[in-house]
């Protein structure tokens, strides 16, 4: 079973890293202070802990298909102020990914109740590609495409983020930083998008 599995992994975890790190553990127990809310999608191939090599207590993470900043949102809006105004992030990041399920879905017609209404959070940036290039006629000039539609996506959740007046106001303040930044799953690379 799945379940048993993890917790084997976790038995491991605590063998190989939380015991013989135990006074770094102890003191996350208190409190955290991450210095960088990362804001990532949900892909199980992503895992951010691990490109990064970040250790717990480092990241404040949100995740959710598509690596999406939506606008007027409950959810995210509490853990953009908690980062923000109580842990004191320095940094935030939009983190998006080569082969995501999720911009590929903005081609497909669905019948899901909730999937679609999400990704129309990112739906303008597959529509400023497509306005920028002729449609692809190649299996490889698709895979271009997407491409280009995941980084103009990380750009599109970005604007989104400075819809939130307190982020925009702690950036003016030079209190934080916001960074786009691309995962190929491919090689493993992770890459600045501006």
């Amino acid at each position: 079973m799945a379940i048993d599995k993890l917790l084997l992994g976790n038995l491991r975890f605590r063998e190989s890293d939380f015991t013989p790190n135990i006074d770094y553990y102890k003191e996350l127990v208190g409190s955290q202070h991450p210095e960088t809310l990362w804001i990532g999608c949900s892909d199980s191939r992503l895992q951010t802990g691990h490109i990064t090599q970040a250790r717990a207590g480092e990241l404040f993470i949100q995740r959710n298909i598509g690596n999406i900043v939506p606008v007027h949102d409950w959810n995210f809006a509490t853990v953009l102020e908690y980062a923000v105004m109580h842990l004191k992030v320095k940094d935030v990041v939009i983190c998006g990914h080569s082969n995501c399920g999720a911009i590929r879905a903005l081609d497909k017609e669905s019948t899901d109740a909730y999937i679609p209404l999400w990704l129309n959070n990112a739906r303008e940036a597959k529509d400023r590609v497509d306005s920028k290039i002729e449609m692809p006629h190649t299996p490889a000039e698709q895979e271009k495409r997407y491409r280009m539609i995941e980084q103009e996506n990380i750009r599109l959740q970005i604007e989104h983020l400075f819809t939130y007046p307190l982020l925009k106001k702690a950036v003016a303040e030079n209190r934080v930083a916001v960074h786009g930044l691309y995962y190929d799953l491919g090689t493993g690379a992770l890459s600045r998008v501006s």
